[in-house]
């Protein structure tokens, strides 16, 4: 049986350190135009990278396409089969609701498993200090990123001080961007369907000297160049309808815990005046 094609952003990922700089500006390029390369041609692509044709069709053939009409047919391709409408006829059920719940956990469970295997220790011991030392944590996540955003702020904000959701009031980004400098730190969160709205926010706040944590399940970002870490965090699932968020979930769960115990007696504090201001407010359900 005939292996299916490498999705574009896995081989971007395999070749990019043998990519040349014209290469990697043409590969931004495309991963930051995903939604709308079928509307371009290689000419068009080649001029936004501000490299020629000849190099573009290079570039194409090193990512293992016979050329670029091969490119936009897999790019065709592709979009059709990452929507959750498109993925809705390939998912065939034929167990019990139990046995299919019992295989999706399974799932889950191997995807954590290998995202966690494939962590870097460098990277995490870059990312925990930035949200520890951080005056103010901005926290930023738009469509399906924006669950796990919220949670990330739900968190952080139990054991540090500072932490907003930037786009919790729709239309008020610019206003809570404002607040933000280079002592601050933005935690931005990108996983497919990407909005477009992220990248603008991301520069706004580079250019204000703000220093950027990613949460992102693309192999190659083209946001990473905007950010000081990158932390990857599986979301595609091919074997269901909507993708899984679990490894960003339980890296949000993660980086909460790790701060906490990295700012011990301040956390603690925190925590303890949340609690006493809980038994205050009577607001909570009783545990007895």
């Amino acid at each position: 049986m005939r292996s299916p094609p490498l999705p574009l952003e896995q081989r971007i990922r395999q070749v990019h350190e043998q990519l040349s700089a014209a290469e990697r500006r043409l590969a931004d390029v495309v991963l930051t135009r995903q939604q709308a390369l079928l509307g371009y041609s290689a000419t068009e692509l080649a001029a936004m990278a501000g490299t020629s044709k000849s190099s573009a069709a290079r570039f194409f053939r090193r990512l293992g396409y016979a050329g670029f009409e091969e490119f936009r047919q897999q790019v065709r391709e592709q979009q059709a089969q990452t929507s959750p409408l498109a993925r809705m006829a390939q998912v065939q059920r034929s167990d019990t609701a139990l046995a299919q719940l019992q295989a999706h956990a399974r799932n889950d469970a191997r995807r954590l498993e290998a995202w966690a295997s494939d962590m870097s220790q460098q990277t995490l011991e870059a990312a925990i200090p930035l949200l520890v030392r951080a005056r103010r944590v901005g926290v930023l996540g738009y469509r399906h990123s924006h669950v796990t955003a919220f949670y990330a702020q739900a968190l952080l904000s139990q054991v540090r001080p500072e932490v907003q959701l930037l786009n919790e009031a729709a239309g008020r980004e610019a206003e809570q961007l404002a607040g933000l400098g280079d002592k601050d730190l933005l935690l931005a969160v990108d996983l497919r369907r990407r909005s477009t709205r992220l990248p603008v926010m991301l520069e706004a706040a580079r250019g204000a000297g703000v220093r950027v944590l990613l949460l992102s399940d693309a192999p190659v970002s083209v946001l990473a160049g905007q950010a000081d870490v990158v932390l990857r965090c599986t979301a595609a699932a091919e074997e269901g309808l909507f993708d899984s968020y679990v490894c960003a979930i339980s890296l949000v769960n993660y980086l909460a815990t790790a701060v906490a115990t990295q700012s011990h007696s301040r956390a603690q504090a925190r925590l303890a005046r949340i609690e006493q201001l809980h038994a205050a407010l009577g607001d909570l359900e009783s545990l007895a």
